[in-house]
């Protein structure tokens, strides 16, 4: 039996809510003349573990939180709708992890911004529908590796110190652990048809009742037998009705 995937309001509010959190953090920023990049992770330092929790809502510019946006709108909304039991775990743990792989292994600047998380859910979404080999989720993985294949060039060091590739690695790593941990048994589970269950028996069933051991059909009305329609019997689960009629071609002798 397929599984059910059923829509809820969550579906769209928790990402709008995180995306929403996110732009106010920098309207606050702006409108008021602060500074958070202070904040954000400083690798290696007592000082920068506050960035775990802080970095993926902090942004450089105007661009930089638009870029960001679109993505975890789209990805977020895939992660409660397809994953709904896990998806509170992976965002909120999966910030941890990704923050804290990014202050041991990141440069010694300070590094800001929710791409990090962004690519913890495209690894996530993608090895888990891989994974599960449930045909709905897979096609899942093939949209976002579409969508998202290209962001793979970012994981790797740039010649533009403004990409934190350790961000995007560590998230990229969060993701593929998180979809190996998070077992999702009630994917695995092979279809089954009506015909298959155990306490299907074909002699009570209409359809299987016109068919012999073999797959014959059993008893088909010759065709010459003409059914009086007056005699059908309404209440049983199959009936032919053959009607011949002749034809002007039929009475012209040939």
């Amino acid at each position: 039996m397929d599984l059910e995937f059923k829509f809820s309001p969550s579906v769209i509010a928790l990402p709008l809510l995180f995306v929403l959190a996110l732009w106010i953090s920098f309207w606050v920023e702006v409108r008021f003349h602060f500074d958070f990049s202070d904040n954000g992770i400083l690798p290696r330092t007592l000082f920068g573990l506050q960035g775990i929790i802080f970095s993926p809502f902090i942004h450089g510019n105007l661009e930089h939180l638009y870029n960001n946006s679109i993505p975890l709108l789209i990805l977020l909304a895939a992660l409660r709708f397809f994953y709904r039991k896990q998806s509170l775990s992976i965002l909120g743990y999966g910030i941890l992890l990704t923050g804290l792989l990014t202050w041991i292994i990141g440069r010694g600047n300070y590094h800001i911004g929710a791409s990090g998380l962004i690519y913890l859910l495209v690894s996530f979404i993608f090895f888990k529908g891989i994974q599960t080999k449930y045909y709905r989720l897979v096609a899942l993985s093939l949209t976002v590796i579409v969508m998202y294949g290209g962001m793979v060039w970012y994981l790797f060091p740039s010649t533009d110190q403004t990409i934190s590739w350790e961000g995007h690695l560590s998230g990229f790593i969060t993701g593929l652990f998180f979809s190996l941990l998070y077992k999702t048994s009630e994917y695995h589970r092979p279809r089954v048809y009506f015909w298959e269950q155990p306490d299907f028996d074909p002699m009570t069933d209409p359809f299987m009742k016109r068919f012999d051991e073999y797959g014959n059909f059993k008893n088909p009305p010759k065709p010459e037998e003409v059914v009086d329609e007056t005699t059908f019997n309404a209440t049983a689960p199959v009936q032919y009705v053959y009607v011949f009629k002749a034809t002007d071609e039929d009475s012209v002798a040939k």
